[in-house]
């Protein structure tokens, strides 16, 4: 079997610029020469076109991703309501599987040299009524990258998360300051003392930008 080479993005919460930093990873990569899948497994909030529901943030992901891929083994869970996952999936009457995310999960593995899996919400997001987001990264056993959004309680947010993914047994592979906010007041302070705390590299602090791409994002990934 292929040994999948990949990494986990998950952050100290929702809107923290998950998919901001998935695609500035995925640049950087196809500008390397990588050939590049990308995926998330589950997503709420999306736009019905042609009779199926399509998330933004996957579209971006698939977009970015250096194969072509069909919007499904991209985001084989999708839910019209932007509202907790496991709720969404409920009020739709769906099951959150991890057979079917494996599936597509192993189909692009296979097209691909690297894969990027972009978690949904946080590190403990629940999925179903027994699994959450760290069990699927388990599953998936890839290293997480775990992208801190910048703003008032990240801190304590950072902290928690990092803690959570060590305890789980994932490897943390690092973190990624995301001035998604902006320059709020002590940001740089706030991103010292994050690096202080945390036993885990400050891969890269990202400006406020409007394109992932001009990010020049260029990080080494030890994998």
């Amino acid at each position: 079997m292929k040994t999948t080479r990949g990494i986990f993005v998950t952050g100290t919460d929702t809107e923290v610029g998950k998919t901001f930093v998935s695609i500035a990873l995925l640049d950087m990569l196809r500008r390397q020469g990588v050939r590049t899948a990308a995926m998330k497994p589950v997503a709420s909030g999306a736009k019905k076109v042609n009779d199926k529901y399509l998330n933004d943030d996957a579209l971006q992901l698939q977009q970015a991703a250096g194969i072509d891929a069909p919007y499904a083994q991209v985001n084989p869970f999708v839910f019209p309501e932007a509202i907790a996952p496991h709720i969404a999936a409920a009020r739709a009457g769906v099951e959150i599987d991890f057979e079917t995310i494996e599936q597509s999960f192993q189909s692009l593995s296979e097209q691909s040299d690297f894969i990027l899996v972009e978690g949904v919400g946080g590190w403990l997001a629940p999925l179903n009524r027994q699994q959450t987001v760290a069990d699927l990264a388990i599953e998936m056993a890839l290293p997480v990258l775990l992208v801190v959004g910048m703003r008032l309680g990240c801190i304590n947010h950072a902290l928690l998360s990092a803690r959570a993914i060590e305890q789980s047994g994932a490897k943390l592979l690092g973190w990624i300051a995301n001035k998604a906010q902006g320059n709020y007041p002590c940001v740089n302070e706030n991103i010292e003392a994050i690096a202080q705390w945390l036993d885990a590299p400050l891969l890269a602090t990202l400006a406020y930008l409007d394109d992932a791409a001009t990010a020049g994002l260029d990080i080494r990934l030890e994998l």
